[in-house]
């Protein structure tokens, strides 16, 4: 900070996207503003309310809890706008009322009894707005929409995204020879649309264990127990009724719990997760090193610029980013899949604050997806750099030729091959050739070797690039 420099701000202008602390809601705000549909704090509190109107539904539709009588669809309608209609207004009247209460799902259970006031039927059972809930009751199942919903509406079609795009640049590329590079010195071909399907098939592994891992709620009282359900209403099978309830807004039901749901569920998600991201910042590190080497040229966007004092340079900035948000996810899914399954006996307040911080750990998942795809659509593929370098790299070859050699036992054919290659710069084709024509083999196998170059050394990559590619596209 210069000397004597105070940053004053007004009030209108706190909360812009120059002002943010995060980079989540500035710099990146539009990126990332599908997500606070679902995880902002307006997100919660809709959710919330949600829930408490779900679940006096629920007892409206148990037929054995006569007191709340099943409501008529004039009742339904009232009961369904509130949360279809919720809006920005509301939420700002229920944290009004927090202002008093210093809670936040009471103050939710105070404004839904306000607001069922102007419908007799409804008024009439108020009281049973919350009924034998704890507030963790309402809150896990809130965060567990909050999540599937992100999930699935979100998340799910960014990565479906980068990898039909991953698909598409793998088929478009499955024929094209590559020098791989196995602890970074030149090694046996393959081809650049082999190395893209590796990345897709990752990915459609992790994707399905992200859209797969379930979601669960729980719905028991203070301590997992129906304490006070049961001496309320002693008759009802509520371990029934709240399965049906959970289970009714579109979640998996824990029945076995504390006063919170355990997290275990939604630390393997936070995991798999990770496991995605990592995957990501492997696929960015090496199209980073493939642009370095020149494998790919990127195309350029008018009145971009790639350094301010360099002009030709044009800067792998996509993929460097994608990295790095890649890492802030996972840096925050780590510490939720670590902290939330540990809560000091029947509950400690730890989890709260943490799981505040999923829509920031989503948010920079999505920047990283986004990042990623957009950095894939600037790439044009050099086939004269990668050409070559596979005619700088007969030496790769020496594999093939002493695999040959051990087929018709020719003695210490390893040990010949690499006091031909092993370490010197001058091999060439002609260099090869020579030393295949003294070979004690058939002269078709001679003859077959004496054809092979770098270029056509490759396998079956092209082959299992399709083959792959024809079983994804049916099995989708």
């Amino acid at each position: 900070m210069f000397a004597g420099f105070v940053l004053t701000l007004s009030d209108s202008h706190l909360l812009t996207a120059l002002t943010a602390l995060s980079p989540i809601d500035g710099r990146y705000g539009p990126k990332v503003a599908g997500l606070r549909h679902y995880f902002s704090e307006f997100a919660l509190i809709r959710y919330r309310v949600f829930v408490e109107a779900q679940w006096l539904q629920s007892l409206a539709d148990c037929e054995e809890l006569h007191e709340v009588p099943s409501f008529s669809t004039s009742a339904k309608t009232f009961l369904n706008r509130i949360c279809n209609d919720f809006s920005v207004a509301d939420a700002e009247e229920i944290k009004a009322i927090e202002s008093t209460t210093n809670h936040d799902v009471k103050a939710v259970e105070y404004f839904l009894k306000q607001r069922v006031s102007e419908h007799e039927e409804l008024s009439a059972v108020s009281e049973f707005i919350h009924f034998g809930c704890t507030s963790e009751d309402i809150n896990n199942l809130s965060y567990a929409l909050m999540v599937r919903d992100a999930r699935d509406g979100i998340l799910l079609p960014a990565v479906d995204q980068i990898t039909s795009k991953l698909a598409e640049m793998a088929n478009a590329l499955a024929d094209q020879p590559m020098l791989a590079r196995t602890h970074g010195q030149p090694a046996s071909p393959t081809t650049m649309g082999k190395e893209l399907a590796n990345v897709v098939a990752r990915l459609d592994r992790v994707r399905n264990q992200v859209a797969t891992t379930a979601v669960r709620g729980k719905c028991n009282g203070a301590v997992g127990n129906f304490n006070a359900h049961l001496i309320a209403y002693p008759e009802l099978d509520w371990l029934r009724l709240s399965r049906k309830f959970v289970e009714g807004v579109g979640l998996d039901w824990q029945q076995m719990t504390t006063q919170i749901e355990p997290h275990d569920d939604l630390a393997a998600l936070c995991h798999a997760l990770v496991r995605l991201n990592t995957i990501l910042i492997d696929l960015d590190r090496d199209l980073w090193g493939y642009i370095s080497l020149g494998y790919f040229r990127q195309k350029t966007v008018a009145g971009e610029v790639g350094s301010s004092t360099m002009p030709h340079k044009v800067n792998p900035i996509d993929f460097e980013n994608s990295e790095g948000n890649a890492g802030m996810a996972n840096a925050l899914l780590e510490h939720l899949a670590a902290k939330l399954p540990v809560s000091r006996w029947q509950r400690d307040l730890s989890d709260s604050t943490v799981l505040r911080n999923l829509g920031p750990a989503f948010a920079h998942c999505l920047i990283a997806l986004d990042a990623a795809c957009r950095g894939l659509g600037k790439l044009e593929v050099d086939q004269t750099r990668l050409s070559a370098e596979l005619d700088q790299a007969w030496e790769v070859l020496a594999e093939a030729i002493q695999t040959v050699m051990r087929r018709y036992d020719v003695p210490e054919p390893y040990e010949k091959l690499k006091s031909l290659t092993r370490g010197r710069s001058e091999i060439d084709a002609a260099t090869l050739k020579d030393f295949v024509a003294t070979l004690p083999i058939p002269k078709t196998a001679r003859d077959s070797l004496a054809t092979l170059t770098p270029q056509t050394y490759i396998g079956n990559a092209a082959a299992t690039v399709r083959m792959f590619l024809k079983g994804r596209s049916q099995a989708h």
